[in-house]
C-alpha cells in the first residue's frame, strides 16, 4: 500500500478521506490536523504522495510547499482546498504542485489523480537516479531519438527524461522557442513508447480555423448535414499518440474538453450527446510560458495544472554551440542524398560564419540555411557564395541584433520591428504579415513611414 500524508485543519474532512482511502485498500493515510507539526514528521517519515490544504492557522499550505522546496524533500504534492485562487494556483504549481483541486471534489477524480501523483513520483525517481554521464549508447529505444543529432550532455540528458516519460503514458508538455524540434522530440517520445506500433498524429493549432476546429478536432456527429459522421484528428490517435503544437491558440471551450480527454480518456463529437472513449497519448508544445499572467484569461488553469506535471524544456540552439557542425553535417548528407548531388562538406569559412551566428530561428533556421546552400552550390564544398543573398547580409556583417528575436503581435512594435520580422523570414512579407497578425496594406503602410 502506499504511504499518504494529509494535511488538513477541518476533522470532518480528514475523517472522511481516511475512510474513503483506507476502503480502497490501495493507501495507507496518516492524518495531520495541526499544520505546525508537518515539518516534525517529514523529517522522520517518508510518504508516496501529500494530499495538501491550503487555508490552515499555524502553516498554511503554501509554507509546507516551501518547506519541502527549501529541504529537497522528494514529495509528490496534491493540493485539496476550499481557496478557488487562480494566482495561489499558479503559484503553487510553479512550485511544483501536481494538481490543485478544490473541495468538493469527485471520489474517483480524487483518485485518479492520486493515482497519477503517485506515478509521477515514481518517474521523477527514476529520472533522477540517472547517472551524471549518459551517452546515447545509454537510451534503451536509441533508434527512436536517432533523427535528434546532438552531443550536447544537456541534450543527452533530456533524451534520456522523455525516454523515461514515454514509458509511463501521462500527458507531456513540451516548452521551446521556435524551431527547437518539438515536433521531432514528441515522434521520439511516441517511438520509445509502448504506443509505438500506432498512429501518430501531429497537428499544429497556428495552422487552423478555429471556427472549424472543434469539428476538425473532435469530429462531426451523424446529424451533423456538412461534415455527416465524421471522426477528427483525436479519433485518428487512437490507440497510438497525438501531437498538438502552438496549444495556447485553442479557444477556452476546446481546451475544457481537451482536458477532459487528458484524465477521462473520453470525448463526445461537435453537436453531440454521446460519450465515446479514446485510448490516445496526448503530447502538446509551446514557446510560451502558459502560466504567464497574460495567459490567465486565455488558457485553461485546469488544463494547465495537467501540462505542468509532465514538461521537457528544449534548450535553443545557441546554448548548445557544439551541435551546430553535426546538425549541419548531417542536415548536407540528407540534402545532397534527396537532391543526388555530390557535396561533401563545408568551406571553413562557411562554417565558422555558422559558428558565430546565434540562430534565433534554432535549428529550422540552421536546416533552411543548409538545405538552399546545397542547392546553390556549383563545388564539392559549400562555400559563403552558395549562401542565400540576404543570409549572406545577416552573417558576413557580422550582426548580432537578431540573437533571440521571435515575431510577435504588432501592439508594441514600432517599423524597426517589422524590418527584422520581414528579414527573419526570409524576405517574405506575406509571412511577415500572418506573423504580425496584419495585412500586407498595412504592413506597407507602416514600412513607408519616415
Amino acid at each position: 500500500m502506499k504511504k499518504l500524508l494529509i494535511v488538513d485543519d477541518d476533522v470532518a474532512v480528514t475523517n472522511f478521506l481516511m475512510v474513503f482511502l483506507m476502503q480502497t485498500g490501495q493507501y495507507e493515510p496518516t492524518i495531520v490536523n495541526d499544520s505546525k507539526t508537518v515539518p516534525d514528521i517529514l523529517a522522520k517519515e517518508q510518504f508516496d504522495a501529500m494530499l495538501l490544504d491550503m487555508d490552515m492557522p499555524h502553516l498554511s499550505g503554501m509554507d509546507i510547499i516551501k518547506h519541502i522546496n527549501e529541504r529537497g524533500i522528494d514529495l509528490p504534492v496534491v493540493v485539496l482546498t476550499g481557496v478557488n485562487d487562480v494566482d495561489l494556483a499558479v503559484k503553487s504549481l510553479k512550485l511544483g504542485v501536481l494538481d490543485y483541486l478544490t473541495k468538493p471534489v469527485d471520489d474517483d477524480h480524487l483518485l485518479e489523480v492520486l493515482d497519477k501523483a503517485i506515478a509521477h513520483g515514481i518517474m521523477k525517481d527514476s529520472i533522477r537516479e540517472l547517472p551524471t554521464q549518459l551517452t546515447r549508447e545509454d537510451l534503451d529505444y536509441r533508434e527512436a531519438f536517432d533523427h535528434l543529432r546532438s552531443q550536447s550532455p544537456s541534450m543527452i540528458r533530456l533524451f534520456h527524461q522523455a525516454e523515461k516519460m514515454a514509458a509511463g503514458d501521462l500527458c507531456v508538455f513540451i516548452f521551446g522557442e521556435r524551431g527547437t524540434g518539438k515536433m521531432s522530440l514528441a515522434k521520439a517520445i511516441h517511438r520509445a513508447s509502448p504506443r509505438r506500433g500506432g498512429p501518430f498524429v501531429s497537428i499544429d493549432a497556428a495552422a487552423h480555423d478555429m471556427e472549424r476546429f472543434p469539428k476538425e478536432f473532435f469530429g462531426a456527429s451523424p446529424e451533423d448535414e456538412e461534415h455527416r459522421n465524421r471522426s477528427g484528428f483525436l479519433e485518428e490517435a487512437d490507440g497510438g499518440t497525438l501531437f498538438i503544437n502552438n496549444i495556447e491558440l485553442l479557444p477556452v471551450p476546446v481546451q475544457i474538453r481537451l482536458n477532459r480527454v487528458i484524465q477521462h480518456k473520453e470525448f463526445y463529437r461537435e453537436s453531440s450527446p454521446r460519450i465515446q472513449g479514446i485510448d490516445a497519448r496526448i503530447i502538446v508544445a509551446s514557446r510560451h510560458d502558459l502560466a504567464e499572467e497574460n495567459y490567465q484569461e486565455s488558457f485553461s488553469r485546469d488544463l494547465l495544472y495537467h501540462l505542468v506535471v509532465n514538461s521537457l524544456h528544449l534548450p535553443p540552439l545557441r546554448e548548445r554551440g557544439g551541435d551546430v557542425p553535426i546538425l549541419a553535417s548531417y542536415i548536407l548528407q540528407r540534402e545532397a542524398e534527396r537532391m543526388d548531388r555530390k557535396v561533401d562538406g563545408f568551406t571553413k569559412e562557411f562554417m565558422d560564419l555558422l559558428l558565430n551566428y546565434d540562430f534565433p530561428g534554432n535549428v529550422q533556421e540552421l536546416n533552411d540555411i543548409v538545405a538552399t546552400s546545397v542547392i546553390n552550390t556549383e563545388s564539392e564544398l559549400v562555400g559563403i557564395d552558395s549562401l542565400a543573398h540576404y543570409m549572406r547580409d545577416i552573417l558576413t556583417s557580422g550582426r548580432r541584433s537578431m540573437m533571440g528575436f521571435h515575431p510577435r503581435k504588432l501592439k508594441d512594435v514600432v517599423k524597426d520591428h517589422v524590418e527584422k520580422t520581414i528579414l527573419y523570414l526570409g524576405g517574405d512579407k506575406g509571412k511577415a504579415a500572418v506573423e504580425l497578425g496584419i495585412n500586407t496594406e498595412d504592413m506597407n503602410e507602416i514600412l513607408e513611414k519616415d
